[in-house]
């Protein structure tokens, strides 16, 4: 069960700490897709820390501090369902797969997180 934990939980640090690097960088596909979905671009550097804080809180949950990866797996989780939601409303159902599967892994990584 660790393994899994562990696997699922980097790739979920991983794919987190990438979109935050992308939100602080501003990459163009990121400022396609905010304005797409009417997320303002001034929002871009505050949902990039939220990525980001919570790849860390994972990390922090793999070296010991279990407490503060669940509520970091579960930070990931409530955002990625808002994710899914601003998609569903702006009706931007092509690319939702992203959003999606970024709330699988969070999902996966707080419920191996609180199995564990």
């Amino acid at each position: 069960m660790f393994i899994a934990y562990l696997c699922v939980t980097v790739l979920t640090i991983l794919a987190n700490a990438w979109e935050a690097v992308t939100n602080f960088a501003r990459a163009r596909s990121v400022l396609a897709n905010a304005a797409e979905v009417g997320v303002p671009h001034s929002w871009l550097p505050m949902l990039g820390a939220l990525k980001g804080a919570g790849a860390v809180g994972l990390m922090l949950g793999l070296l010991g501090f279990r407490l503060i990866g669940i509520a970091a797996a579960t930070g990931l989780v409530l955002f990625m369902v808002c994710a899914v939601a601003v998609h569903v409303r702006a009706r931007v159902l092509y690319n939702i797969a992203f959003p999606g599967a970024f709330l699988g892994l969070a999902g996966a990584a707080l419920v191996l997180a609180v199995v564990r």
